[in-house]
């Protein structure tokens, strides 16, 4: 088979993503992309993004997220009447509510999703944010000169279960109450974030001003700027604040989380509301069960030596199990193969 394949997100297009690991958000973010065009090599299949050759050429097509009708190449799928469209969702509907929209779906052969919700093993499939596992986890105490951190961009989207601004009231007392044990990396905190329409106008257009966009920057006093490896950072903390973009939609559990494993830094997890049907509660903190950030603060920065080695040791143990391996490269893989080689 010929297999095509499309991102919502540009830059992984020309063949990037199944050529090229590598992710400007993550530590090989685009691994099982890149895993997935080698097995199918191995077994005598072609791979390619679909603006590489002609859409007529291709058995199969996966779209990475509801690709809309502005999408040229879903229109003239459509026009010539192909029954050969597969859909990817790891977008929350913070970033693409038409994802969930079912009326979409109708397009589709199968759907893989997060979705716990919508998951029958017949048309939805579960997927997951899949990772290459470390050849070796270097979960060094020694390394790990302060108590915690946040990786993550500066974003404000307004949605009722949104969790930016959770993230941000987290950073903001760090600040205030503890600044030396908080730091704060990322792309964006050190510029202003226009959001939202002002008399009709989409006032976000004005972020492409970068000059008033630094002007306007708020100060964040932790921020120690962009990193070029999550991994080598995390490695230097005990504990991340490891919030999810949005909450209260079973099964969205993206990166962020597992980026925290591999490094072995201790998360402190916001987000799907039924994390512990995939990932085990010893391997993480839970916010919720803290009234306060004087409460949770007071829990970080007790923890015996012991109990960190208890919570580090859970993490190995789940990394090296069975339960882990939906979230590998080649879990993704496998079920990719499996329902769309025919």
């Amino acid at each position: 088979m010929y297999i095509g394949f499309y991102s919502n997100h540009n830059l992984y297009n020309k063949n990037k993503m199944l050529t090229d690991p590598s992710s400007t958000i993550g530590d090989n973010l685009m691994y099982p992309f890149f895993y997935l065009a080698q097995q199918l090599e191995k077994l005598g299949h072609k791979s390619a993004t679909i603006d590489t050759d002609n859409i007529e050429n291709f058995d199969a097509v996966v779209f990475l997220e509801f690709p809309t009708l502005k999408n040229k190449y879903f229109r003239q799928l459509l026009k010539l009447g192909r029954d050969n469209m597969y859909l990817l969702i790891f977008e929350s509907p913070l970033i693409k509510p038409d994802n969930l929209d079912l009326k979409n779906h109708k397009y589709f052969k199968k759907i893989f999703t997060w979705t716990d919700e919508l998951v029958d093993n017949k048309k939805y499939f579960k997927i997951n944010y899949s990772h290459k596992i470390p050849e070796k986890l270097d979960f060094d105490i020694n390394k790990k000169g302060k108590l915690c951190a946040v990786i993550s961009g500066n974003k404000l989207t307004p949605h009722p279960k949104e969790l930016y601004s959770e993230r941000i009231r987290a950073i903001r007392w760090f600040e205030k109450n503890h600044p030396e044990d908080f730091d704060l990396f990322g792309m964006g905190w050190d510029r202003y974030n226009f959001q939202g329409n002002f008399l009709g106008i989409n006032i976000a257009r004005l972020n492409r001003l970068a000059f008033l966009a630094k002007m306007l920057a708020p100060n964040y006093p932790s921020y120690k700027g962009k990193i070029k490896s999550k991994n080598e950072t995390y490695k230097k903390y005990k504990f991340s604040i490891c919030y999810e973009n949005i909450e209260g939609f079973p099964g969205y559990i993206t990166e962020k989380i597992i980026d925290c494993f591999f490094a072995g830094c201790v998360p402190v997890y916001l987000g799907a509301p039924n994390i512990t049907d995939h990932i085990p509660e010893n391997t993480f903190i839970d916010k919720r069960n803290f009234h306060s950030y004087e409460d949770l603060y007071k829990y970080l920065k007790n923890m015996s030596n012991e109990k960190y080695a208890e919570y580090l040791e859970a993490i190995k143990n789940f990394i090296r199990s069975e339960k882990f391996y939906p979230f590998t490269a080649e879990y993704f893989a496998e079920t990719l193969m499996r329902e769309i080689i025919k």
